[in-house]
C-alpha cells in the first residue's frame, strides 16, 4: 500500500513508520506543524510540535530512507482543537483535546488530504490493535495496558479506521525503545510528551483565563446552599476536583470538599463531600459505532477518562445517544468527557463497542 506515516518526532511514530517500511509498503513521512509559534510548545517532556520535533522526525525519515514533508495544519488545529477546548470549559464541560485532535486533525484533515493524494492508509504510533473483519473495523486495547490509547481513538468513524494503521498495538513500550536503538534512531530515549500539548507549562487554569478572562462567581455548599467563597470562573474547575478550590474554612465534618457541579450561566460552583460524587447513570450523545449500534441492553465496561475511570455497565443505544447504567458507581464523571464502551472477555480482547460524548449524569 501507499502509506502516509504521521511522524511527531517521537520514538513511537518513528518505529511505527519503520515497521511500515519493513512490511513492504511505499511509505512517505509527514510531520504536522500544529503551532503558529513552533518554538514555544516544548518544555522537557511537556508539549510538542516544536522545530526540534520536526528535525527529529526528519532525521528518522532519513535513516529509514523515505521521503519527508512538513504540512502546516496550525490554523485548523487552533480552530478545531484549541478553540473547542476553550469553549467547552467556558460551558462548564471537561473536554479531552487528544480525542478531538485524533478525530479532527489526524484522522479527518490528515486522512482526507492523504486520500486526495492517492494514499491508502495513515500510519501512526498509537498503542491500539486494529483489524477489519468482514468489512467492519475492530479496535481493541493494546498489548501494553499502561500505554493503551484505544480510548482516544474510539471516536473515529468506521471509514477512518479502515484507512488507519497502528503497527505498535501488539508491542510494549520498552521493546519499542529497544527497537528504535537497534535501528539507529536518535529518538530512542526521547521523553514522551504528556499533558496538553498546547499548554506546555501544565497550567490549564492560567491558559483558560488568558483566553476567557475572569468570570467571577460563588462557591456554594451543595447541601446547605451557603456561600463558601468566590472564584474567577467556572472554567477553572472540573467535576471531582479537590485541590485549588480556594475555600479557607474546613467542612463541618472535617472532610475535604470536591466540585460536584458547574453552572456557567450563573457562575456557581457547587461543592460537597466525596460521597456525593458517585455516578450510577450516564447519558451520552453523538455516538460513534465501529459497526452496528448496540442491538439492545449490552453488558460492557465503560471508560470515562483516558487513564482510569472504568466500571462494568449495561449500555443501550437510544435515539440520538447512549444510556449507560453502571454496575458500580464512578466518581469524577464530567459532561464533555467521552464514554468508551468495551466488551471485555477472552474472545473479544477488550473490543471497542462504541463511544459517545457524556451529556449528563445521575
Amino acid at each position: 500500500m501507499r502509506v502516509l506515516a504521521a511522524m511527531s518526532g517521537g520514538v513511537d511514530s518513528a518505529v511505527a513508520a519503520a515497521r511500515a517500511v519493513e512490511a513492504g509498503h511505499d511509505v512517505v513521512g509527514v510531520h504536522l506543524a500544529l503551532s503558529a509559534k513552533p518554538g514555544t510548545l516544548r518544555t522537557g517532556s511537556r508539549g510538542c510540535c516544536t522545530i526540534e520535533d520536526a528535525h527529529d522526525a526528519r532525521r528518522a525519515a532519513d535513516i529509514l530512507g523515505i521521503p519527508f514533508y512538513v504540512w502546516d495544519f496550525a490554523e485548523r488545529f487552533t480552530e478545531e482543537v484549541v478553540e473547542t477546548f476553550v469553549g467547552e470549559y467556558a460551558a462548564g464541560r471537561t473536554p479531552n483535546p487528544c480525542v478531538t485532535c485524533n478525530e479532527k486533525i489526524k484522522f479527518e484533515a490528515l486522512l482526507d488530504k492523504a486520500m486526495a493524494l492517492g494514499f491508502d492508509a495513515v500510519c501512526t504510533g498509537h498503542y491500539a490493535r486494529l483489524s477489519v473483519v468482514d468489512g467492519v473495523p475492530q479496535l481493541r486495547r493494546s498489548a501494553d495496558a499502561d500505554k493503551d490509547q484505544s480510548y482516544v481513538l474510539a471516536s473515529l468513524t468506521p471509514e477512518q479506521l479502515r484507512h488507519a494503521m497502528f503497527p505498535l498495538g501488539g508491542s510494549r513500550k520498552p521493546d519499542v525503545r529497544a527497537e528504535a536503538a537497534e535501528r539507529g534512531l536518535s529518538v530512542a530515549q526521547k521523553p514522551d510528551s504528556h499533558d496538553i500539548c498546547f499548554i506546555p507549562d501544565g497550567d490549564t487554569k492560567k491558559f483558560l483565563e488568558s483566553r476567557l478572562g475572569e468570570r467571577p462567581g460563588d462557591l456554594v455548599d451543595a447541601e446547605t446552599g451557603a456561600v463558601l467563597g468566590r472564584h474567577t470562573g467556572v472554567h477553572g474547575f472540573t467535576i471531582g476536583q479537590r485541590k485549588g478550590l480556594g475555600i479557607d474554612a474546613p467542612a463541618p465534618d472535617g472532610r475535604p470538599r470536591y466540585v460536584l457541579s458547574l453552572e456557567p450561566v450563573s457562575g456557581t460552583v457547587k461543592v460537597g463531600s466525596s460521597r456525593d460524587l458517585g455516578v450510577n447513570r450516564i447519558d451520552a450523545d453523538r455516538p460513534v459505532w465501529p459497526g452496528d449500534p448496540l442491538p439492545g441492553p449490552t453488558e460492557c465496561v465503560v471508560q470515562v477518562r483516558a487513564h482510569g475511570g472504568t466500571a462494568p455497565a449495561v449500555a443501550e443505544a437510544v435515539e440520538g445517544g447512549v444510556s449507560i447504567q453502571l454496575r458500580e458507581p464512578l466518581q469524577g464523571v464530567a459532561p464533555g468527557q467521552v464514554a468508551v464502551l468495551y466488551r471485555s472477555d477472552a474472545a473479544a480482547g477488550d473490543l471497542v463497542l462504541g463511544s459517545a460524548k457524556i451529556a449528563s449524569t445521575a
